[in-house]
């Protein structure tokens, strides 16, 4: 039985809040790294602790009680100058506020948390009397001085600890915990270079992290939200009864021209009415992205000093909006862009210094919102990447052939770091190295119907700029045909739409092909990809975009655009298809997922010119498609 049976309403409320509290805690602690003597700081975070303390004694979580305590009473004593603060004592509160974190995750379950690690307990304890060691010179050199763990060590590196990270565990401690199957002499030496160790909280169970299907169902919404709502609903009652009266006075045989147009009045107010209440009821969804952003200065903070590397990241557009059920699938791929600005893409102070920049690297995350779309944009200050470099990588792992890597441009070759396998790094590390990651971040923004795309200039750096549709629950369409059959593909994908003559038809290695713009691209009858028998030559192309991909869809006829709302298969899914959705008429339209469609079709090799031609319709057969 759950340990706060009859309380969760009441721990779901303290979760949400000491979540936010904690979070803003790190981000302040890391302020306060750079800004050791700001009182201001340290009374917000002394105040953000002494809630969650408070929080958690009315729940009876003792073991979090005792470790908030400790950690209060540091905080209390900086603020008082009666302690200074050392990048060994900040290791050690950053160490305790992550351990704050894991305590929360039992808390999720319904059980009581454990006793935090004892070392950690004396260690605060020693703290506060002033006896903490620390490193050599007394913990007053400067962080940059202090570290130099970003050379390999040679050992079996532990890819889950980017889940650890977002858990809250510091990647110092991650570092500091030899994993199974590798060598002891190395991880000594690399615990060594890393200053200081973090030692290993052995006594306490790893909690069960939270899986996907359990996350957080709860949403925050501003009470002027809900009363436009509320008031909507009432005016939609209202027009009801009036179309109600108008029916019964029709039906009546009431058919004058006054009733006639009360009718239309009626109906035309109840459109606006519903449209307005669909706007409304989608801004109750909307989150303030600022809530995904507070975690990562954290993350930033921890790696940096795990590397030896200086640090700013500066997070911007913390107001804009985002659809609530994105931002959990958000989360790993910025951690993981943000992990490799910091590890591949911004250089040692060293570097910087002689390449005529200063020490300390910046690193921007901002939102803003343009038009029906959110952009995130993280970008770098630092080393960036030559296409040049990446077409050879590419081309040595096998990912593509010389003959392909010749026929790209630079932005394309950009993009082929989004390649499954594809990796730049010389040796692998703790980090990254091992060519997993950038995939499964483009595959993750896809599935939210988003782009990513990448530029960078050697020696200048390098931005991701990630595009995400404001809501999942509508999503703007292209309808095209297949003869009399419609289907829905993602609007974001369409760069244009073009007619197809036969004799414009170029066939490249075996595929007919259309030149748009000097730009050779191969036609993909939707036919095709479906796995349906050709019946006819399509009559018109859709341009779509697929990353590093571009080719021609080929289709009988469209239908123009629609803002579609989603309806999701949940017990059965062909591949290929994204959802459904109901057009205006009733009729029942399949949203194509393209990307999958393209992976998993025997017809994504094109078709020949021949076998179009043999397809032909005459001309008039054509005019009636259209």
């Amino acid at each position: 039985m759950s340990d706060f049976a009859g309380m969760q309403d009441l721990l779901q409320d303290f979760l949400v809040e000491a979540e936010d509290l904690l979070s803003g805690v790190d981000n302040r602690l890391v302020e306060l790294e750079k800004n050791p003597h700001d009182k201001n700081l340290l009374n917000e975070i002394f105040r953000g602790f002494h809630t969650i303390k408070g929080g958690a004694g009315f729940l009876g979580a003792n073991e979090l009680v005792t470790l908030c305590h400790l950690t209060e009473n540091l905080f209390d004593k900086l603020r008082n100058d009666e302690l200074s603060l050392t990048p060994t004592l900040m290791d050690l509160i950053l160490e305790a506020t992550a351990a704050v974190r894991d305590m929360f995750v039992y808390l999720e379950r319904g059980v009581q948390p454990p006793p935090a690690d004892e070392s950690l307990l004396e260690r605060l304890r020693a703290a506060l009397s002033g006896k903490l060691s620390g490193p050599a010179g007394g913990g007053t050199k400067k962080q940059a001085d202090v570290v130099d763990s970003g050379k390999d060590d040679g050992s079996e590196p532990d890819w889950e600890l980017l889940h650890q990270v977002v858990a809250g565990e510091t990647a110092s401690e991650a570092k500091a915990t030899p994993k199974q199957g590798d060598d002891p002499a190395q991880n000594g030496k690399a615990e060594a270079k890393a200053a200081p160790p973090v030692p290993k909280r052995a006594s306490v169970p790893a909690p069960v992290r939270r899986q996907a299907e359990n996350r957080d169902q709860g949403i925050r919404i501003e009470t002027s939200r809900l009363d436009q709502v509320l008031n909507l609903a009432g005016e939609i009652g209202l027009t009801k009864n009036r179309l109600t009266a108008l029916r019964s006075d029709i039906l009546a045989g009431k058919t004058d021209p006054d009733t006639l147009h009360a009718l239309d009045v009626s109906v035309n107010q109840l459109d606006l009415l519903v449209s307005d209440l669909q706007n409304a009821v989608m801004k109750t969804r909307m989150q303030p992205i600022g809530r995904l952003f507070q975690k990562y200065p954290r993350i930033a903070r921890d790696l940096a000093r795990q590397l030896g590397k200086q640090i700013e990241l500066v997070i911007s557009g913390e107001e804009t909006e985002i659809d609530k059920t994105m931002i959990d699938d958000l989360s790993d791929p910025l951690i993981h862009l943000i992990r490799n600005a910091v590890d591949h893409g911004i250089e040692s102070p060293e570097e910087r210094v002689a390449a005529g920049k200063k020490p300390e690297g910046t690193i921007q995350l901002s939102a803003k919102q343009e038009g029906d779309h959110i952009l995130i944009i993280i970008a770098d200050d630092g080393k960036g990447m030559s296409a040049e470099k990446i077409r050879a990588k590419a081309v040595e792992k096998g990912l593509i052939s010389a003959d392909e890597a010749n026929g790209l441009d630079d932005r394309q070759s950009l993009n082929l770091i989004f390649l499954p396998g594809f990796s730049t790094a010389e040796k692998v590390s703790d980090v990254s190295g091992r060519g997993v990651g950038m995939d499964v971040v483009r595959t993750n923004i896809t599935k939210l119907n988003g782009t990513i795309d990448v530029q960078s200039e050697p020696g200048r750096g390098t931005t991701f700029i990630i595009s995400l549709p404001l809501t999942l629950a509508i999503l703007p369409v292209l309808l095209v045909r297949l003869g009399e059959q419609p289907f829905a593909v993602p609007l974001s994908m369409v760069r244009e739409i073009l007619p197809i003559h036969l004799d414009e038809v170029r066939e490249v290695g075996g595929r007919s092909t259309l030149v748009v713009r000097g730009e050779v691209l191969p036609i993909l009858p939707l036919s095709l990809l479906l796995n349906w028998p050709m019946t006819r030559t399509p009559s018109y192309g859709v341009l779509m975009q697929m990353a590093e991909f571009s080719f021609i869809l080929g289709i009988d006829s469209f239908a123009g655009r629609e803002d579609a709302v989603i309806k999701s298969l949940e017990d059965f899914r062909p591949k290929g298809v994204a959802g459904v959705t109901i057009l205006s008429n009733g009729q029942i339209v399949l949203i194509l997922d393209m990307k999958e469609l393209f992976e998993t079709s025997t017809g994504r090799q094109g078709v020949s010119k021949k076998e179009l031609e043999k397809y032909a319709q005459p001309p008039e057969a054509v005019m009636q498609l259209a």
